[in-house]
């Protein structure tokens, strides 16, 4: 089987490792950046690390016992992807600077065409799209953004040549990204003026180098890396406990967070500015001890009124306000929604995905949509999760690819098909059970305009991993082969 997959990230390299392992090896990982690496090539700024501790933002199959943090840097998360992929030799499977702008099926021949933006076609009997919820940067729709006269960036795409020392700097957002950088670059700038949407929930999150004695034990203590890899497991599925459960157990992490935003921020105009006006949970809680403080350095000022427009000269708030800067720096998150366009995917019958999705991106477990054979998403709809590790999630998808395109193989067949009824089911339970919990209750990047929620999972890892541990062959059309054309003896 010809196997393309987009992205090299943790959910390309993965699924990459497990089809050759099962015997699978025409395959092709198509890369639209200079090497592998996902977000964690392209994420580089200052203070770039996991907030998920390493021994579970990992492959289960390829644990290190060298981390030198809980929550590794991204240098070091980079760096293991490579060597992963090295070391289960698909690192060479790789074709960088690929950026794929169309995936088209044809009824006839029942194979996929993969067009790149060098202008290169390659043949498919199946495609993964890798390229996950958090890689299109967002921009905010802001009056005279364009005529900003000084520098200015997206985090993910940090300008590393530009100096910030001694620089007047605005920050644009205060999401997971700003929450690691602005206590980094505060250290340096002249002046640091942080512009807040909405508060954030905070929970701690001291990442100080492991001391010599807790590495040693870490390597040579047998079980201790399991041990704690199954705690943190638990510990995540507690926070989503508490965000399925807003009105009992949620108020346990409310209360736990807001004791130490308390601790941390001691003025009350700064707590009043700070302080999130939703559900905890409903939002991504983030982990920090070192945001909070960073916001009260003689040098920052947190700006809580709405932005109005930008001028040349810098930002301009609600209140008629003009903050001029030199530098402007947009921590302002990704176009989650919009998963793998604006690639084009045309499917059976030149159906469009990105019509099928016009309502919301919808599928069967997140990976497969009635009409489009043999294309799984990895990373899809409503597999994100709010309390624990997606190589967790990506680790189930692949298997569960694998199990489908082993289906194939096995029945003699060309493609295979998630039933529109199957699907339809699917996406009905998966939007029934996000009622009473905290992702309803506020607008945020896991929904559409309109609410629908197409980023989370409603669930708990355990349950994801349960349901796509057996593929089910019932849920599934088989695609014939072509008839092939009789040759003259």
């Amino acid at each position: 089987m010809r196997i393309v997959i987009i992205g090299a990230g943790f959910g390309g390299i993965g699924a990459a490792i497990e089809l050759q392992a099962h015997g699978v090896r025409d395959i092709t990982i198509l890369e639209a950046g200079d090497g592998l690496g996902g977000t964690w090539l392209y994420n580089s700024y200052p203070g770039a690390a996991c907030d998920v501790p390493s021994h579970l933002y990992s492959y289960s199959f390829a644990q290190r016992r060298d981390w030198t943090r809980l929550c590794s840097p991204q240098e070091e998360i980079l760096d293991y992807l490579r060597t992963v992929a090295h070391d289960y030799g698909v690192d060479r499977l790789v074709v960088p600077n690929s950026r794929v702008t169309a995936c088209r099926w044809d009824d006839e021949t029942r194979c996929w065409t993969v067009e790149t933006d060098d202008g290169t076609s390659r043949e498919a009997d199946a495609i993964l799209v890798a390229t996950g919820q958090l890689h299109q940067p967002a921009y905010p729709s802001v009056e005279g953004r364009e005529t900003f006269a000084g520098h200015s960036f997206h985090s993910a795409e940090w300008d590393h040549g530009y100096d910030l020392q001694g620089r007047r700097v605005a920050v644009i957002g205060t999401g997971a990204s700003a929450v690691q950088f602005v206590p980094e670059i505060a250290k340096e700038v002249e002046r640091l003026v942080v512009f807040q949407r909405t508060g954030n929930w905070f929970m701690p999150r001291r990442n100080r180098e492991y001391p010599a004695p807790v590495l040693a034990a870490i390597k040579h203590v047998p079980g201790l890396q399991a041990y704690r890899r199954r705690f943190i497991f638990e510990y995540g599925e507690s926070l989503t406990a508490m965000i399925r459960h807003p009105a009992t157990l949620g108020r346990l992490g409310a209360a736990r967070s807001a004791g130490f935003m308390r601790w941390q921020v001691r003025d009350p105009e700064l707590r009043r500015r700070i302080w999130p006006d939703y559900t905890f949970g409903c939002k991504r809680i983030l982990f920090s001890s070192a945001f909070l403080p960073a916001l009260q350095r003689p040098n920052v000022e947190l700006v809580a009124d709405a932005i109005s427009a930008i001028t040349p000269a810098g930002v301009v708030t609600a209140d008629g306000t003009e903050h001029a800067v030199d530098c402007i720096i947009y921590g302002t998150g990704f176009r989650t929604n919009d998963f793998m366009f604006p690639m084009e995917i045309t499917g059976a019958g030149g159906r469009s995905l990105r019509e099928t999705w016009a309502g919301g991106p919808h599928a069967h477990l997140g990976m497969t949509v009635p009409g489009f054979p043999s294309l799984f998403v990895l990373y899809g709809p409503n597999t994100n999760t709010s309390g624990g590790s997606i190589i967790v999630y990506l680790e189930a998808q692949a298997a569960y690819v694998r199990q489908a395109l082993q289906l194939v193989r096995d029945r003699g067949a060309a493609a295979i098909d998630v039933r529109p009824e199957v699907e339809a089911r699917s996406d009905e339970e998966t939007q029934w059970r996000f009622a009473g919990t905290a992702w309803t209750r506020c607008a945020s990047w896991y929904r559409t305009p309109d609410g629908r929620i197409v980023a989370n999972w409603p669930g708990y890892m355990r349950e994801y991993v349960a349901r796509t541990a057996v593929l089910d062959a019932a849920d599934f059309a088989l695609i014939p082969a072509p008839a092939r054309e009789p040759q003259a003896v």
